[in-house]
C-alpha cells in the first residue's frame, strides 16, 4: 500500500480506487474546500421518484442550502426545479456537477462540465472513470470520485451519525439538551 499510518485506511477504505487514484481523487482537503465554497449544483441522473438514492441526495443537499439543478431528459421538473436535459442547456452557472450514471457516460457528461466551466465534477459512489476524470482535470475542475456528496458533507459538517439523518436526536453537533 505505501500509505503508511491512518492515512491509508482514511483514504482508501470503501473504494475501488486504487491507492494511488484513491489519494489523488479522495482528498479531504479538497472535499471540504468543494464542499465549502459550492453553491449550485447541477444533479445529472436526479431521478424524480422518492425511493431512488440520487433523489434522496438531492434532497439532502437542497435542505442545506445549496441550489439544485436537476439534469435530467425524461423529468420536466424535480424536487420543484426545472429540470434539463443535459449540461449545456443550464441557463446559469454551475459550481459542481455530481453524476448519478454509468460510469460510461462520464466521458461526454466530462466534456459538457468543463464547457459550461464548472469547478467540480463528483462522480458518486462506484461511479469511476479515469478518461473522465482526466478531461476534467484537463479543463480546470476539481474531480472527486467514488464518494457521495451527501455522506461527506455530513461527514464534515457533523450531522452524519448512524442512520445518515440529521434528526436533530442523535448527532455529532452540540445542540439543545431535551431532558
Amino acid at each position: 500500500m505505501g500509505l503508511g499510518s491512518s492515512l491509508a485506511s482514511d483514504v482508501t477504505m470503501n473504494t475501488i480506487l486504487s491507492d494511488e487514484d484513491a489519494r489523488k481523487y479522495l482528498d479531504s482537503g479538497a472535499i471540504r474546500r468543494v464542499l465549502h465554497t459550492t453553491k449550485t449544483i447541477a444533479i445529472v441522473g436526479l431521478s424524480p421518484k422518492p425511493e431512488r438514492p440520487s433523489y434522496f441526495v438531492g434532497t439532502y443537499l437542497k435542505s442545506e442550502g445549496y441550489r439544485i439543478i436537476p439534469v435530467n431528459p425524461r423529468a420536466d421538473e424535480i424536487l420543484g426545479e426545472k429540470s434539463y436535459p443535459n449540461l449545456l442547456s443550464i441557463p446559469e452557472p454551475v459550481d459542481m456537477v455530481d453524476v448519478f450514471r454509468n460510469p460510461d457516460e462520464c466521458v461526454e457528461i466530462a466534456k459538457q462540465a468543463v464547457q459550461i466551466g464548472a469547478k467540480t465534477l463528483w462522480l458518486q459512489l462506484r461511479v469511476v472513470n479515469l478518461e473522465a476524470a482526466h478531461i476534467a482535470e484537463a479543463g480546470g475542475l476539481t474531480v472527486i470520485m467514488d464518494r457521495c456528496v451527501k455522506i461527506e458533507h455530513g461527514r464534515y459538517s457533523g450531522s452524519l451519525h448512524w442512520v445518515g439523518m440529521n434528526t436533530e436526536l442523535i448527532s455529532a453537533r452540540r445542540g439543545k439538551r431535551y431532558f
